[in-house]
């Protein structure tokens, strides 16, 4: 029998899959972090580059304050920090130089573990991009074997990078990243022992989405199988389109004859805590989902799904979305099967929009698809279909987009933005508008306190205080009375 650890996922993709990376904010983080400091997660799944520019661009909040503030509420647990590849906040491709700094940035700021998913599932890089976090200072990487369906990733395309994975020393732990929640129990039960063989000793982690129900099952087989621990959130950041819950994983575990050693009642108050930040603030909440055959096809992410559906019913096509998920597999198979993931899922769909409302399929094609035929998002896993690199190297745009500089040094990348500011300001310039970074120091310094109890009673206040036939309120309860009064002038 295993003894199996939690990493909690709800602050980081629990927040992205189901309330669009949008849903939480400094203040949200440190309401729950003591609690979950003592619940005993092995770490926390806890922001990413798109994550910080959310901070800045919709909550005009400082993402560095908000990692320093968490980790020092969190002392006992590592914070993790997940990288796609070479590139911070922006899609432009960073030299490795930038990459560095930013690495070096996040752990002067609190982040003790650093998550790398190659969107290409090219061990290679991962090896690059692990030496440079454990240069800056990084106490623990964590590589991906990103899992997807198709032709080229069957189980010796992940064995092959899983042994390439543990032979780095940069690399302290591997786990398989499941973002469509594809695996099944048949396919785990050949590849989590494959690779478990080709790691040895390395900690293996298993990370997988709810998406077509199959998670549940995964996870409580995954233990037998070699996992030592498994990614879960918590309340209703979990399920759905989300990472399996945190309390039926433990309790399905145990009845499996596993050990976790948590703190059930500090867990209990994570996921009531979800639960009502939810509730107070109108979030969705993840709910179980059934089996989807035809989701094996498109392997769109679940929070893809709802934003197509809204972008089409805002343009009066919603009969298109069939039409669309059918053509987005036949672009993957022409770009080579890349993985469904960001950037990749949304480069996939727009190619598929564009090809059905056009005129012509390839009539258009976004800078994104050409840089990434241009090899600027890594290496394809098998050559483009040589039709449609044929259309992409025929546009004028293609030429343009190849005679793009690279990044510029980092000393002039500086001397351009201003050698005034801070590693940390400098990295937000570097890769975000400069009005969005204005608006966010403006706002000054973030709250730090919330109490989803109380978001009832301050939406009371605010609506009455608005009304200009309204000169008196008093609100009373139990233990609690508030009374405010309209002076004039």
């Amino acid at each position: 029998m295993a003894r199996i650890q939690l990493v909690e996922t709800s602050l980081r993709d629990g927040n992205q899959s189901l309330w669009g990376a949008m849903g939480v904010t400094t203040a949200n983080n440190l309401a729950i972090a003591p609690v979950m400091d003592r619940v005993g997660f092995k770490a926390i799944d806890y922001t990413t580059s798109t994550h910080m520019g959310v901070a800045v661009r919709y909550k005009r909040e400082d993402p560095w304050e908000r990692i320093r503030l968490m980790a020092e509420a969190m002392p006992n647990t590592p914070l993790q920090f997940m990288s796609t590849g070479f590139r911070f906040i922006s899609w432009e491709t960073a030299s490795p130089e930038f990459m560095s700094l930013a690495f070096r940035t996040l752990v002067n700021n609190g982040i003790r573990r650093f998550c790398l998913a190659d969107p290409m599932n090219d061990a290679d890089a991962n090896i690059v991009c692990a030496r440079m976090a454990k240069a800056a200072g990084g106490d623990y990487v964590i590589a991906a074997l990103v899992f997807t369906l198709s032709p080229i990733h069957d189980d010796a395309h992940y064995i092959e990078c899983a042994r390439k994975l543990a032979a780095c020393p940069d690399i302290d732990a591997v786990y398989i990243k499941d973002p469509g929640g594809l695996l099944t129990p048949q396919r785990a039960a050949t590849l989590i022992p494959a690779i478990r063989a080709v790691i040895g000793t390395l900690p293996f982690e298993l990370h997988a989405h709810c998406t077509i129900g199959l998670a549940d099952l995964v996870y409580s087989e995954a233990p037998s199988l070699g996992v030592d621990a498994l990614q879960v959130a918590s309340g209703a950041a979990s399920e759905g389109t989300s990472n399996p819950s945190s309390a039926r994983v433990i309790s399905n575990v145990r009845a499996m004859g596993h050990t976790v050693d948590i703190d059930d009642a500090a867990l209990a108050e994570v996921q009531d805590y979800f639960t009502r930040l939810a509730v107070a603030e109108g979030y969705a909440q993840g709910k179980p989902m059934g089996f989807d055959a035809a989701y094996f096809h498109h392997q769109l992410p679940g929070g893809m799904i709802g934003t197509m559906r809204r972008q089409l019913g805002e343009m009066r096509q919603p009969h298109l979305e069939a039409a669309i998920i059918e053509e987005m597999g036949r672009v993957r198979q022409e770009l080579g099967w890349p993985i469904v993931m960001t950037p990749f899922a949304q480069m996939l769909q727009t190619q598929a929009f564009i090809n059905v409302t056009g005129k012509e399929r390839y009539s258009t094609v976004p800078d994104e698809i050409i840089r990434f035929a241009l090899g600027r998002f890594g290496r394809p896993n098998v050559p483009i279909d040589p039709n449609v690199m044929d259309r992409i190297e025929a546009l004028p745009r293609t030429k343009e987009l190849r005679a793009e500089a690279d990044m510029a040094p980092l000393s002039e990348l500086r001397q351009r933005i201003g050698t005034q500011y801070s590693d940390e300001e400098f990295l937000l310039r570097a890769t975000m508008p400069a009005n969005l970074v204005d608006a966010m120091r403006a706002a000054g310094p973030a709250v730090r306190h919330y109490n989803p109890d109380s978001r009832p009673v301050l939406d009371l206040v605010r609506q009455l205080t608005a009304r200009r036939d309204v000169s008196q309120v008093a609100i009373e309860k139990d233990g609690f009375k508030l009374a405010l009064r309209r002076y004039a002038g």
